[in-house]
């Protein structure tokens, strides 16, 4: 047993471990994160229709071969607005049948490790696994590292100071929602920027923020990108892309 695996403790049968995987550097995992992707009997993630995974090309790094996985295919991701009622259906039918999938494996004893992009309970897709499965079975959720506090400290910004109120936005909201919202905070996160990045830079115009905004496209990874909003031209961004508004706030 190695000295990781000592420290960060084993899987246990018939268990589910939703284990946060951070923003993109598998670095930022944390202990407990990487010894129970060693550990686990089935490494489970979702992915995109004819994509690895974001998930699980974080944790590329410390899979060994022939490990049992679990791949879990969004039948839809954006082809189809989220306020369809198709689309809310075809999702709810998903993620019903990945529950089952999965505790199908659980049922027969094995650890089931759902990896989960930053942090498994903010804005993760494994929260409705939990949902469907914890009464019913053992969970352990694993915290990580979120996409925003990589993005932040890659592009060196203390994002609160003081007192100041941290507002974390969907860039799916209406215009008008994200203009009322940003005049009244005093720092903010804007994420799921993506094809809504013209759209979200407008309302930080309006709020009169553009001078403080900064977008980080691909934060902590390879193709990192930082720059001050008013200098992003393009019409959208990457599904990894947010927004930071830092905070100005007491500063001694």
């Amino acid at each position: 047993m190695s000295l990781l695996d000592t420290i960060a403790g084993s899987a246990s049968g018939g268990t589910l471990y939703g284990i946060g995987v951070g923003p993109g550097d598998v670095r930022y995992l944390t202990l407990r994160a990487a010894g129970l992707i060693r550990s686990v009997d089935v490494v489970a993630f979702f992915a995109k229709r004819g994509i690895e995974g974001n998930a699980r090309r974080i944790v590329a790094p410390l899979m060994d071969a022939g490990r049992h996985e679990l791949r879990l295919e969004y039948p839809v991701t954006e082809e189809v607005p989220v306020a369809d009622p198709s689309y809310q259906a075809q999702i709810a039918d998903f993620y019903r049948r990945a529950s089952d999938s999965i505790a199908t494996h659980l049922a027969a004893g094995r650890s089931v490790g759902l990896l989960s992009e930053g942090d498994p309970f903010f804005y993760g897709s494994f929260m409705h696994m939990w949902r469907r499965l914890e009464r019913e079975h053992p969970v352990e959720v694993v915290p990580g590292v979120t996409g925003m506090s990589g993005c932040w400290t890659k592009a060196n910004v203390p994002i609160t100071w003081g007192d100041d109120i941290l507002s974390v936005l969907p860039g799916t909201l209406a215009e008008d929602i994200l203009h009322d919202r940003l005049t009244r905070c005093e720092a903010a996160v804007i994420m799921k920027v993506g094809r809504n990045l013209t759209k979200v830079k407008r309302a930080i115009i309006s709020a009169g923020l553009l001078d403080r905004a900064i977008y980080v496209e691909r934060g902590t990874m390879a193709a990192q990108r930082v720059a001050p909003l008013a200098e992003v031209e393009q019409d959208r961004g990457p599904y990894f892309s947010m927004i930071l508004i830092p905070g100005q706030g007491r500063q001694l």
